[in-house]
């Protein structure tokens, strides 16, 4: 039941990164829009989550620099507007 739960989070996880590219690709996002951003954020912990369970390291990695760079473009878009913090 646990590797059924992490199976299902994360391919949660990687539709939300893979759709987020993808979109990006087809101009529908901006990578410095904030959906962009939350996007990668949210696939990219739920991603280390799955990976609490079926542990590998080197994905372990790659998700903390995906969420490292997601929380970069978070940053920069709320001081970019003002309006929003």
């Amino acid at each position: 039941m646990q590797h059924l739960f992490a199976n299902i989070v994360g391919l949660s996880g990687t539709a939300l990164v893979v759709g987020a590219f993808f979109l990006l690709q087809l101009e529908r996002l901006n990578p410095k829009q904030l959906s962009y951003n939350l996007m990668n954020l949210s696939g990219a912990v739920l991603l280390l989550i799955s990976l609490c369970i079926n542990f590998n390291l080197a994905s372990f990695i790659i998700e903390l620099f995906w969420i490292s760079a997601s929380l970069v473009g978070i940053v920069k878009f709320l001081k970019r507007s003002p309006t929003m913090a």
